[in-house]
């Protein structure tokens, strides 16, 4: 078993946190990425999801996983299962200090998550005045609007992601 951190960063301009729509352990919220067979090293071409709220069961097993998949160049099966709680918001002081913070941990046997994307309008903006933009498409790695309330600009800019092995 080996457990991979999905850690994010982004530059930000007047942002209190970036967050999933649901809050962290949102059921619905999907998690995108490509994998990697932990057998022969094949990526796979096309991203796989992953959310907390689907569960399938492990083949010759009485496990459940969020993600069961074979490897199309050697075949071998391997799961991913998320681990709730195991996370937290981006907020913009971690952005300011350049820091990479955990959204989300993935128990990985056979296979690795590599290449996440930010995928979709599932995301919520707070600007450090508390105005809440929610249902916000960070596909691009960039997002920007003004806030009305306090008469600023805000903004996501260069957003990154990276798995790190988690020792355990």
């Amino acid at each position: 078993m080996v457990t991979f951190n999905l850690m994010i960063t982004a530059e930000v301009e007047n942002v209190s946190t970036i967050q999933p729509m649901g809050g962290l352990d949102d059921p619905n919220f999907l998690y995108y990425f490509k994998v990697k067979c932990g057998n022969c090293g094949e990526v796979t071409e096309k991203e796989s999801y992953v959310m907390l709220g689907e569960v399938v069961p492990i083949p010759k097993s009485r496990g459940q996983a969020n993600l069961v998949q074979k490897c199309k160049f050697c075949g071998r099966e391997g799961t991913i299962t998320m681990i709730p709680k195991s996370g937290r918001y981006l907020t913009g002081d971690d952005c300011e200090a350049g820091k990479f913070v955990p959204l989300m941990s993935f128990d990985c046997r056979g296979l690795e998550p590599v290449d996440y994307s930010f995928g979709g309008d599932q995301w919520k903006i707070v600007t450090t005045a508390g105005t809440v933009f929610e249902n916000v498409d960070l596909s691009d790695g960039d997002w920007a609007d003004y806030d009305e309330k306090k008469k600023m600009p805000t903004s996501v800019s260069n957003l990154q992601s990276r798995f790190d092995v988690m020792k355990t």
